[in-house]
């Protein structure tokens, strides 16, 4: 063992001990800080991990911007959560609070053999000891393996554009743009994964845009190969070049062949407009509005509309600011708008900006000349019908509302009956915790409704981009998208478009790639979305609306940006207790050039753009308790079955039920037919004979594209299966990293070995493995970018004879005259 194992192994082992004594002994404090076992690392404590590690000598650490892959250095640091058992047992027991550690992820390239390491430093509060984290089987991580660094990214440019040099009179007379002194007339490149396609090997395509509008929408027809894995920037090499379906071996090959006229070129049209009558360039885009956000001198704050559960703000934390009755919020010219929940102060109105209903009969809501249409809400004014059509009555008004060009606004309640408290949310029957995890993104905990646990932890735990294509790095392209960070990579939600202008909107705090905590602004969003009503006819002419019947619901949204596409995702609750997991793809289109041969894999967009046909696909890991950990799988899949009555022959449907006991037999291929009915249910027996169960929907399916037999990676096992029903292992928390991208032939986890270990299921704390994914054949009508509808998957839970009793609604009431 090294003098830097040995030393933190001596540390660990002293230290861990001082501290379990002090939980044991101080129970109280462990029970004052209860929550804490589920909460994210604030920025105190990142830097409190930080500073403990750059003192230890032995690692010999350096600042992350240092220029220079030779080094050792911090890439990531984040919450390493405790064991489920351990959480549990604190939670639910009154058992001794686990240790808060932080998981400490450092490069080691300025040893012999470079290398990545993980720790685990902790206590988190006040850091005094660290310990390696072992991979399963005591696997090494390659250097190769590490996910891109902003350093390594500024290196890379700057070798390709020495490379390049012999490519300047080239890349003028094709393009018009230059990478040496373009002033405005630049080129760019945008690397694609996976880095290679064998062990050990760091090679990575690059694209040659044009930097303009959208530089995703001009490529160029050129492609590098560049290998770049020494920690030495002088033994990066061009290892090929791609141009307009050829190679070449350097660029100084393709140079010369085209001053000798032996290449078959392509020359841009000019991308600029030259007036500004002309239509602009196709890959132009144009928002509706603008949202400028007010800032103050600490910079922008984030509003909560609920003032009993204020969050509690750590230095260097999301800042949150409070409604006062005294000091309404100011609006800018198409800002954020902000609902106030005094009538006292109503919200002044800018121009462009959003149209709050106020509730007052005073002042009813005009409408403006070829707006729309909206019925004033006084039972004294009727809707009468005319011939040509539904007309509505609107009162005379003394104060005019104008519509704005936007459209119509979703209206929320004054007051919204979520409440927020630090990571825990409280709306209605649900209770659950939620971080923004740096690898992984989006992830919920200790899921409850009605006081029963439905879930332990809900999350993504992978996303793969599949891009079909004839170019040389097209041909590459597969994105596992977790390699680059889904949480680190949150960019801030603009209100009225991502999230409705009354959401509350929150900060997440980030250690990734950098030498400190980096507050990432509005990265998530929480809202609730309107009523649905249910109308009731009673077959006289009239008919009672149950306004609370279905309940609004809750949504809960993040946003993570790679390259060009962007993914949203949500998790919404309704108040009947079901959830939903969404993931949205969207985002600009990522095209390659036109060539004949392309038109098998993509679609022409315009005169030398192709968009690739690509597909998504979300994995996500679902650990249901129902009630309790154990539980067991069931399904229903329902027959047609010929039933002879006296009288005639019919056809009925039958529901068959099926329990499943080991998990090789809950493993459901993309070929199977997926039964409708999958019950996750706990022993315990209902009022009315039946076991509490949820069921889990999973309504939108890709095609398959990973069929198998296609490739041997480890890595692309999970998408041949829709469903996989495994028993909780702590050893199977995570079958992806940081290091898929870059690590298919020597993946530390593989997905397949948790069902062919093929455990016993019945009565077990289950899991449940579930795929979703759509396609994208590209159109003229998507550029430049994707539509955010019709463009999403995911899975619901909803319970299923879960209840003790018939669920009761608190219903209001209404009644109106039916017109027939």
């Amino acid at each position: 063992m090294s003098l830097v194992g040995r030393t933190l192994v001596l540390g660990w082992m002293t230290t861990i001990l001082v501290v379990h004594m002090s939980v044991a002994k101080h129970s109280r404090w462990a029970l004052r800080t209860k929550p804490w076992v589920l909460w994210d690392l604030n920025g105190e404590e990142m830097e409190a991990v930080h500073n403990f590690v750059m003192s230890i000598k032995e690692l010999e650490l350096q600042p992350s911007t240092l220029l220079t892959l030779a080094k050792n250095s911090v890439f990531l640091i984040e919450m390493l959560m405790p064991k489920k058992y351990e959480v549990l047992a604190f939670l639910d027991k009154g058992a001794v609070l686990p240790l808060r550690e932080a998981r400490v992820l450092i490069y080691f390239g300025a040893q012999e053999y470079p290398n990545v390491t993980e720790y685990a430093v902790g206590p988190v509060e006040q850091p005094m000891y660290m310990r390696k984290l072992n991979r399963k089987g005591g696997q090494q991580l390659s250097w190769a393996s590490r996910p891109m660094s902003k350093v390594e990214s500024a290196l890379l440019f700057h070798t390709l554009k020495t490379a390049t040099k012999p490519l300047q009179e080239f890349f003028f007379d094709t393009t018009g743009f230059t990478l040496q002194d373009c002033n405005g007339g630049c080129l760019t490149f945008t690397n694609v994964g996976p880095r290679a396609m064998t062990f050990g090997k760091r090679h990575s395509w690059f694209l040659l845009q044009r930097i303009i509008n959208d530089y995703f929408l001009q490529p160029t027809g050129l492609e590098i190969l560049l290998d770049h894995g020494s920690t030495d920037v002088r033994d990066w090499r061009v290892e090929q070049v791609w141009y307009n379906g050829k190679f070449y071996n350097s660029p100084e090959e393709l140079a010369q062949k085209y001053a000798d006229g032996e290449v078959d070129i392509v020359v841009l049209k000019d991308p600029l407009p030259k007036t500004t009558e002309q239509f602009p360039q196709f890959s132009t885009y144009k928002p509706y509005a603008e949202f400028l956000m007010p800032i103050s001198k600490d910079g922008p704050r984030v509003v909560q509309l609920y003032p009993e559960f204020p969050m509690p703000i750590s230095k260097g934390g999301p800042r949150v600011v409070q409604p006062d009755p005294k000091f309404p919020i100011p609006i800018s010219k198409g800002g954020p708008q902000v609902a106030q929940p005094y009538r006292e102060f109503p919200m002044p109105i800018s121009k462009g900006g959003p149209r709050v209903v106020q509730p007052d009969p005073k002042f009813p809501i005009p409408i403006s000349k070829g707006g729309s249409r909206v019925a004033p809400p006084h039972t004294k004014f009727p809707m009468p019908i005319s011939k040509g059509g539904s007309q509505v009555v609107q009162p005379k008004a003394k104060f005019p509302m104008p519509i704005s060009k936007g459209g119509p606004q979703m209206a929320q309640p004054h007051v919204p009956h979520y409440r927020l408290k630090h990571n825990t949310v409280l709306y209605g029957d649900w209770n659950f915790f939620f971080k923004l995890h740096s690898s992984y993104g989006l992830q919920l905990f200790n899921v409850h409704f009605r006081g029963e646990r439905i879930a332990y932890e809900v999350g993504v735990q992978e996303v793969m981009a599949l891009y079909r294509g004839h170019t040389a790095a097209g041909r590459k392209t597969k994105y596992m998208d977790v390699g680059w960070g889904l949480g680190g990579i949150t960019h801030q939600l603009t209100p009225g478009i991502d999230c409705p202008h009354e959401a509350t909107f929150l900060d997440a705090i980030h250690y990734y790639d950098s030498d400190g905590p980096v507050l990432s602004r509005r990265a998530l969003c929480i809202f609730e979305m309107p009523l649905r009503q249910y109308f009731n006819s009673n077959f006289r002419s009239s008919f009672s609306s149950y306004a609370k019947l279905s309940g609004p619901m809750l949504v809960l949204r993040t946003a993570s940006t790679i390259h060009n596409h962007d993914y949203i995702w949500d998790f919404i609750f309704h108040s009947n207790g079901m959830m939903e997991g969404k993931m949205y793809a969207t985002g600009y289109v990522h095209a390659t050039f036109y060539s004949s041969e392309g038109l098998l894999y993509h679609s022409r967009l315009h005169t030398h753009l192709l968009g690739n046909v690509h597909s998504h696909l979300a994995h996500y890991r679902i650990d249901l308790d129902v009630a309790g950990t154990k539980n067991r799988f069931q399904t229903l899949k329902m027959r047609l079955e010929n039933i002879m009555d006296p009288w005639s022959q019919q056809v009925k449907p039958i529901l068959d039920k099926t329990q499943y006991s080991w998990e090789r037999q809950a493993a459901f291929h993309f070929w199977q037919t997926l039964p409708k009915y999958l019950l996750f249910s706990n022993t315990g027996k209902s009022v009315s004979g039946l076991s509490h169960s949820y069921r889990l929907h999973v309504p939108s399916m890709t095609e398959q594209v990973l069929p198998p037999g296609w490739q041997t990676s480890p890595a692309f096992t999970w998408p041949r299966y829709q469903l996989a029903v495994t028993k909780y292992q702590e050893s199977e928390r995570f079958h992806s990293s940081l290091y898929n991208q870059n690590h298919h032939w020597a993946y530390p986890m593989v997905f397949e070995n948790f069902i062919h270990n093929n455990e016993n299921i019945e009565d077990e704390d289950l899991v449940a493995w579930v795929t979703v994914g759509l396609s994208h054949n590209h159109h003229s009508e998507i550029v430049p970018s994707v539509a955010t509808p019709g463009n999403s998957a995911g899975f619901s839970l909803q319970p299923f004879d879960f209840y003790n009793s018939f669920r009761r609604y608190t219903a209001s009431m209404t009644h109106a005259q039916c017109v027939c």
